[in-house]
């Protein structure tokens, strides 16, 4: 089990299965435990959300109930690695498996038991009236307070790869983002958390992406996001600015719940990454940013926050070996990860890139945001050694082509029937908002 929220349809579960086990003592008059196999985080979040709990909190409340004797790790999703080590006298499962994608893991026990010529599955009626998938939505729909946010990050990296992240420059883009989803060969895929782009964020205003939205403003706009979302965020920090007023930064990104900051390895006025050497660009020089690194982590008050070093020394072409020497000092300087870009059109030197450096540092988290390099698969992407994938200001650019055409399109017809199949539906966006209806 998760046993992430324990309802009543739990302790059912586990009364059937000590009340097993005190009779087959009574028979056979030898000590029988009742055994959970409590699912890792990592393998919940490969088909669910991360529990709010993690794995060694919900060890804890669970080998403390009564009807329990022990609790182990279960790694992944099927019961059979367990089963086959165990080999039970009795397997307890509600029978709310019998349908849907479970079933398959069903189907996996009866066969393994089956197998090992030993074991009987049991299954006692679903309990009705609860539901943690119920009692889930209903948490979800309360909110989620600031440290839990922030801590989320570094537990999603933890427990799963790779990590999908959605650029969002305003609360109803966050809404979109969260509630976005896929189903792919009966696994839920959806975004994991959001990036706050200094990109969007000027843009959306009206203003040129030259550091000119002050984080006060910026920071309004997450607090506008933070209030009905509840995944984590990364924030664009651009250079970070002076190392000084960096630290003020990282205290104030970290108070309102801000999982981790990027900052990028070049001085000046801000010019964007994607314009190469067109534009003037000057690289900052390894010791200088790697004590606005140090400064960063010095002035962060939890250790759930990160600070991500971003490496510019691809978009710049000064190559492989100069990108990788400062990717092991920031690391060494306290990184908590290491961002890599590129503008190529292929993804050649990222993964290039990450070949050399998993090769020496197998842990660090690692980020790339495929903007240019955009024909591959975030499933790729984490199969090469990345974490993070962030998609940094799709969704802005695509909000900008449908109200352009919708605005030239009222125009031209002088009315606007000829355009709403280009529109949400009014009772499609008020359902998209919370409490509206």
């Amino acid at each position: 089990m998760s046993a992430d929220l324990i309802h009543p349809g739990h302790i059912n579960i586990l009364k059937i299965a000590h009340n097993l086990a005190k009779d087959i003592e009574k028979k056979e008059k030898i000590k029988c435990e009742v055994i959970v196999g409590l699912l890792t985080d990592k393998a919940i979040a490969s088909y669910k959300r991360l529990p709010y709990m993690n794995y060694n909190q919900r060890k804890e409340v669970v080998e403390n109930l009564k009807f329990v004797d022990k609790v182990i790790p279960q790694e992944v999703l099927s019961y059979e690695p367990n089963i086959r080590k165990i080999k039970p006298d009795f397997v307890v499962h509600g029978d709310d498996w019998k349908h849907g994608r479970q079933s398959i893991t069903r189907q996996n026990v009866i066969d393994t038991l089956k197998d090992l010529g030993k074991g009987e599955l049991i299954e006692p009626h679903y309990t009705e009236g609860i539901s943690s998938t119920q009692l889930n939505e209903n948490a979800r729909a309360i909110g989620i307070t600031t440290n839990a946010r922030l801590s989320l990050l570094r537990r999603l990296i933890n427990a799963k790869a790779p990590l999908r992240i959605l650029e969002t420059h305003n609360a109803l883009s966050a809404l979109i983002a969260q509630n976005a989803s896929v189903n792919k060969n009966g696994e839920k895929i959806e975004f994991d958390g959001f990036w706050s782009s200094s990109l969007t964020d000027s843009t959306s205003r009206g203003k040129p992406d030259i550091e000119a939205v002050e984080l006060t403003s910026r920071l309004n706009t997450i607090n506008e996001i933070f209030e009905v979302t509840t995944k984590p965020l990364i924030y664009d920090a651009d250079t970070g600015g002076k190392i000084e007023h960096f630290a003020f930064s990282v205290r104030s990104l970290e108070r309102v719940g801000i999982s981790a900051v990027i900052i990028e390895d070049k001085t000046g006025l801000k010019k964007n990454s994607l314009l190469g050497n067109d534009v003037a660009q000057e690289q900052d020089c390894v010791k200088s940013f790697c004590d606005k690194i140090r400064a960063g982590k010095l002035a962060q008050i939890t250790t759930d926050f990160m600070i991500i070093a971003r490496i510019e020394s691809l978009i710049l072409n000064k190559g492989q070996k100069d990108a990788l020497h400062r990717a092991f000092a920031y690391r060494d300087s306290g990184a908590d990860g290491i961002m890599i870009h590129s503008r190529h059109k292929d993804a050649s030197e990222i993964l290039e890139f990450l070949d050399a450096f998993r090769r020496a540092d197998s842990s660090t988290p690692v980020v790339v945001v495929p903007t240019s390099f955009n024909d591959i698969t975030a499933s790729n992407l984490a199969n090469a050694g990345a974490n993070i994938i962030i998609y940094a200001n799709q969704m802005l650019r695509s909000a900008f082509v449908a109200m352009s055409s919708v605005a030239q399109g009222i125009l031209e017809h002088d009315r606007s029937k000829e355009i709403e199949s280009k529109c949400m539906s009014i009772k499609q966006i008020l359902s998209l908002i919370p409490g509206t209806i």
